[in-house]
């Protein structure tokens, strides 16, 4: 198990280190009572409870039901430790996480709905007008229940990237720049033409087509390191890659 030491050290060729993944926060969730813990769940619950909701609403269950069972499946993860004994044994953590609801719910909510939710334990924040704005304008009619979920899951993704990168340019003082350009760092989406950006903010197009082509760059290398997150192994990065391409291609 790689920890926050082994995070920040780079390999013997220069490569980058494997980063701090979700399967290491899983972990660090299924510890009961640290800071630490709360930590991690939190960061899993943020980060990952829209695309559970749409998969169940898409079940067909109401949202009110979508809402119950999306935060106690989080809580009863922790109620019953059943991370305590997880070993990164390999596999992506979307296809575990997707396993453990499905498990949840054919085996465990039927019986437990009618019960307060959390054993008593306050509901965890989730905003489900949010989520329900969000799964009205989803083509539901195309999707089953797994593939919205997996493209909600790369969109997930996505954001998170996007958000490194755009903070990664504020800090060095060109948000403005990136948030006009950025439409051109994912696939074949079309942003201003480069000589328009150049002219609005005094450069060359040479200058404009070198800063988009550097930051194409850097969004390539924080995608993989996103992707990198949610694997159980460096080696399974290309192939994860390749899968969240054609879910976005469909």
């Amino acid at each position: 198990m790689p920890t926050a030491a082994d995070a920040s050290k780079r390999g013997s060729e220069g490569a980058p280190a494997f980063h701090t993944t979700h399967w290491t926060l899983v972990l660090q969730a299924a510890l009961p009572g640290s800071a630490q813990s709360q930590a991690a769940f939190a960061t899993l619950y943020v980060d990952y409870w829209y695309p559970l909701y749409a998969y169940v609403r898409r079940r067909g269950l109401a949202p009110f039901e979508a809402e119950d069972i999306t935060q106690s499946f989080f809580i009863r993860l922790l109620e019953k430790q059943s991370l305590a004994g997880l070993q990164r044994e390999g596999g992506r953590f979307r296809s575990f996480l997707i396993s453990c609801l499905e498990n949840y719910l054919a085996n465990e909510w039927d019986r437990n709905h009618a019960q307060k939710r959390g054993g008593g334990q306050p509901p965890l924040s989730l905003n489900a007008k949010e989520g329900e704005t969000r799964f009205a304008v989803e083509d539901v009619e195309q999707e089953t229940p797994e593939s919205l979920f997996e493209k909600r899951w790369v969109l997930t993704l996505l954001e998170h990237v996007l958000e490194r990168l755009r903070c990664e340019s504020a800090g060095e003082g060109k948000a403005d720049f990136f948030d006009e350009v950025r439409l051109h760092l994912q696939g074949d989406r079309q942003g201003p033409p480069h000589a328009d950006v150049a002219a609005r903010r005094g450069m060359s197009e040479g200058a404009v087509k070198v800063a988009v082509h550097r930051l194409r760059q850097r969004y390539g290398q924080l995608l993989r390191e996103e992707i990198a997150r949610t694997v159980s192994s460096p080696a399974e990065v290309d192939a994860e890659l390749r899968h969240l391409i054609a879910v976005v291609g469909r």
